[in-house]
């Protein structure tokens, strides 16, 4: 059976946009106290009245999402990136990205101090094997979020745009996957591009900005949890 909700990147049927869950949890994360939100699970205010038991959590987030698939890693890849948010240093050349989005486990419970570790190509393609330029590491803050100020990568060899990343929960197995940019002429031909890896990316002035939301095996920790 096809999913009723496409995944992250696909278009949506005019007059068929269904509001999953997932969506109205992430509002829920920016208009309510954290305190009230983490002591109903992941249920919402228009599913439970006060008469209710406790909500069970929500089994699967319902946006039709499996756990992020996974990638491979690449050639480039380096250990102990520097923490940071923006990859932007002086002299940094090229399109502003910001990507943004949530980390979501298995239960759809947003997940406080995940890791994230991204690395790219340059504007002209080119990954730095020397330093740590276009590359860095990260944390969700309390409610699952996170926001990476960068660029958008050059092409790079037989490859279509794409961004690396590793994605971690506390204590859970780590994610190594990348995401793609939609309408790119090379993702009809990059064997190794995946459409469930799509972010949703919109023009904003000269920048782009780009959403994605990881969902990671293994992230049974509530938002707040000591890691």
């Amino acid at each position: 059976m096809a999913d009723e909700h496409p995944r992250n990147g696909d278009p949506e049927p005019a007059g068929r946009r269904a509001v999953s869950r997932k969506t109205l949890l992430k509002a829920a994360l920016v208009a309510v106290p954290l305190p009230a939100l983490l002591g109903s699970g992941v249920a919402l205010a228009r599913d439970h009245r006060p008469s209710d038991p406790p909500p069970s959590p929500t089994p699967f987030c319902d946006d039709g999402d499996d756990p992020t698939p996974p990638q491979t890693e690449g050639p480039y890849f380096k250990p102990r990136s520097p923490e940071r948010a923006s990859l932007l240093e002086p002299g940094t050349r090229g399109t502003l990205l910001t990507v943004s989005g949530y980390v979501f486990g298995l239960t759809c419970r947003p997940v406080a101090h995940a890791l994230l570790d991204f690395w790219q190509a340059d504007d002209a393609g080119a990954y730095d094997n020397r330093g740590f330029r276009l590359r860095g590491h990260q944390y969700t803050d309390a409610r699952g979020a996170f926001t990476l100020t960068t660029i958008v990568p050059g092409l790079y060899p037989s490859r279509t745009r794409h961004l690396h990343v590793k994605v971690q929960a506390p204590g859970g197995p780590v994610l190594t996957t990348q995401l793609y940019f939609p309408g790119e002429p090379r993702n009809n031909t990059d064997p190794i591009f995946h459409p469930a890896l799509l972010m949703n990316v919109r023009q904003a002035g000269p920048a782009k900005q780009a959403t994605f939301d990881f969902v990671v095996d293994g992230a049974a920790l509530r938002p707040g949890s000591p890691r």
